[in-house]
């Protein structure tokens, strides 16, 4: 276990808007189907790891970094929320319920590339952003590329105070920063409304999260509304599944694709019960189960070259707690290990050519975030030897 240490800011950040609701969760529907295939706790146990894990700081000074992935150019794109505006919506549209509305837009988000030497440059700026109540932004989501095509998620709407851009998958030109709407969600998300929304919470336009690649289309998450979307690159969207008609309103925020399933997390509500959050997975047919608990606040999910599985948690409870998040690994068979904690609000993460992870840490909160590189993370993993580490609790170099 690698813990990487930030100067501690005397901040709490305020209640998310992903998951304003301050109230229990809803009932469960089709509890029955809640079949988890990791309920052993044997299986659970969390420990230490027998690699040499070493953190360093990829590049510093990135204000409100979100989902980021590795173009086929070798640098790492990164999704920048921006920092609203001033602009109101008020009287125009239907806008986002208090205490966090209204939402205040602008043209403040952003996407930015790495080199691998850690040199920072624009790709494309100037894109809708919105800043609420609360003081949290929103604005670029995630990215992914299909092919030499950069994508993006973008939550915007008129309910966000951006009237003249709906939340939406775009697509981007690297080579002038120019844009234009690929996949209009927001129009998806009227006319194809979920089973169990939290109406006291309910945004018109959602809360766009993550966005992946699989089978040459595009996967969205939608936390706010609780619905796993599909987007062709021609624009043409369509339901995976409705979470909420399973579960209630758990907040989905994070997605991963291994061996033609879906693996989703959710951060869960306020206030939040330790090990409330969860992985979910979901078959290409679009059915979900519970796969993994015990968890809290997911913000990422994500494979190795190894298809073992990392679950990035960006609080523990209490949340919101600075310098509690973390990056747990689930290995094959099931067991547990810490790879990093003392993150300070992670909100994404992905892995890179190199096969080091890259977390986007302080996304919330402090402006001045900044991007990490994990490196040491062995290919090599038995499971007997692993168990007598955590037994023992030391730790042995590769």
């Amino acid at each position: 276990m690698k813990k990487i240490r930030i100067v501690n800011y005397a901040f709490l950040f305020v209640c998310i808007s992903l998951i304003t609701s301050c109230k229990k969760e809803n009932a469960l529907v089709n509890q029955s189907n809640q079949q988890s295939q990791a309920t052993d706790p044997s299986l659970e146990k969390k420990g230490k790891v027998n690699e040499t894990i070493n953190v360093s700081v990829f590049a510093s000074n990135i204000r409100y970094p979100r989902g980021l992935k590795f173009g086929p150019d070798g640098y790492l794109y990164v999704a920048l929320a921006g920092v609203g505006g001033t602009d109101s919506t008020v009287g125009q549209c239907t806008q986002a319920p208090k205490p966090l509305g209204p939402f205040y837009g602008g043209h403040t988000s952003s996407i930015i590339r790495i080199s691998p030497q850690g040199a920072v440059s624009m790709v494309a700026d100037h894109l809708p952003s919105q800043i609420n109540k609360g003081k949290f932004t929103s604005g670029v989501a995630d990215i992914e590329f299909v092919g030499n095509t950069l994508y993006a998620l973008l939550d915007a709407g008129c309910s966000h105070g951006n009237a003249d851009f709906p939340t939406s998958v775009i697509k981007v030109n690297r080579n002038n920063g120019s844009w234009s709407v690929v996949g209009d969600l927001t129009a998806f998300y009227l006319g194809h409304p979920v089973a169990a929304p939290d109406m006291d919470d309910y945004q018109l336009d959602g809360t766009a999260y993550s966005l992946i690649k699989a089978k040459g289309d595009l996967y969205e998450i939608e936390p706010n509304h609780g619905e796993f979307d599909r987007i062709t690159t021609s624009g043409t969207v369509s339901r995976v599944v409705d979470l909420s008609a399973f579960y209630g309103h758990i907040v989905p925020t994070a997605v991963a694709y291994n061996d033609d399933n879906f693996y989703i997390g959710n951060l869960g509500v306020f206030p939040q019960a330790a090990g409330s959050s969860s992985i979910y997975k979901v078959t290409s047919a679009g059915v979900p189960s519970v796969w993994a608990t015990g968890f809290n606040c997911i913000l990422g999910v994500a494979f190795d070259k190894d298809e073992r599985m990392y679950v990035l948690e960006t609080s523990q409870a209490p949340a919101p707690t600075p310098m509690t998040g973390k990056v747990t690994r689930l290995n094959k068979d099931m067991s547990r290990d810490i790879i990093v904690d003392n993150l300070f609000f992670p909100t994404g993460m992905t892995f890179g050519p190199d096969d080091a992870l890259y977390i986007s840490n302080t996304g919330f909160g402090p402006p001045s975030g900044q991007i990490l590189k994990v490196t040491g993370l062995s290919s090599k993993h038995d499971s007997d030897d692993h168990h007598s580490h955590e037994n023992h609790g030391h730790e042995d170099k590769d």
